[in-house]
């Protein structure tokens, strides 16, 4: 048992110069391939340029680490023992985003471990992936372009002008809300609207606007609002 454990813990050979500069090269492409897919398929307004970076950098840390580690169990436990007890504040509000960082992690593990097929095989297809989801709109259950708002004095109803320039520019609306303002000399209208054309919206808002009475008139795209 003893001999066991003595060559369990006993120092591997040292790897080759070429062989850890080709373990990070391969891991920073592959994080960068990863990173870029974030980047260009993210949607909402949470984007961060140093969560991106992160990826890249994370990717090559992770590939570091398993570099160094080799089958060397000593080396294993301190290295896990190390980071056991270091605390990561930074949290993460969107699982997609955890997603990202895991598979940065994987990928610089697998370059670590040189396994270089398995990592630039599943780069390709996670990046594939990502993008394929994100083009299809995997998962998008949008029934509505966004919402309008408008305010119109409360003596004189616009029900009718309203309607007129909803049918006009919307394939489908239903009104969410009618809010008092102004000590109730106007009414705020709320529609929930699907635009027939949704490039549009400048002249939707410009007929909302020309209403006699109408002022305050907001659209909020939903898809721009989806993360606050």
């Amino acid at each position: 048992m003893e001999d066991v454990l003595r060559m369990m813990l006993a120092s591997d050979t040292p790897m080759p110069w070429q062989a850890v500069l080709v373990s990070l090269l391969l891991s920073f492409v592959a994080t960068i391939a990863v990173a870029m897919t974030y980047s260009k398929t993210y949607r909402g307004l949470s984007y961060s340029r140093t969560y991106v970076q992160s990826l890249v950098l994370g990717g090559m840390v992770a590939a570091a680490l398993m570099l160094a580690v080799g089958n060397n169990l000593a080396r294993g436990i301190g290295i896990l023992g190390t980071l056991a007890i270091v605390r990561f504040r930074s949290t993460l509000k969107d699982p997609r985003d955890l997603i990202f960082l895991f598979a940065s992690l994987g990928l610089g593990i697998a370059m670590g471990v040189r396994a270089f097929a398995v990592g630039l095989i599943g780069t390709g297809v996670f990046c594939g992936a990502a993008w394929l989801l994100a083009w299809t709109e995997f998962g998008s259950r949008q029934a509505y372009d966004g919402l309008v708002r408008l305010e119109l004095p409360g003596a004189a109803s616009q029900e009718a002008a309203i309607r007129r320039v909803l049918e006009q520019h919307c394939g489908r609306f239903v009104l969410v809300a009618l809010r008092e303002a102004a000590q109730g000399e106007t009414v705020e209208h709320s529609y929930q609207v699907k635009l027939r054309d949704p490039d549009a919206r400048a002249p939707f808002v410009a007929d909302l606007e020309a209403i006699p009475g109408s002022r305050n008139v907001s659209f909020y795209w939903q898809e721009a609002t989806m993360d606050l």
